[in-house]
């Protein structure tokens, strides 16, 4: 008997890209992992605390990548 293959996420997007909740696709901003001796305090808990959202133009290519969550769209 033959099965269908199974679908695959793309292991790239999934360590990227997170689901909120609420259904938002969240990013986290690049810049932040190292070399930040000359970047001010301020500068560096900007980029800590708010992740970026996927726009709705990106967003339903970067939803592709995630076969299993269909749903959300």
């Amino acid at each position: 008997m033959f099965r269908m293959p199974k679908q695959k996420t793309n292991k790239s997007a999934k360590k990227r890209f997170k689901l909120s909740a609420g259904g938002k696709l969240m990013y986290k901003k690049g810049g932040t992992s190292h070399i930040n001796t000359h970047m001010s305090s301020k500068r560096k808990r900007r980029l800590r605390s708010p992740n970026g959202e996927v726009s709705e133009h990106h967003k339903e290519r970067c939803l592709a990548m995630f076969p299993y969550k269909k749903y959300i769209r």
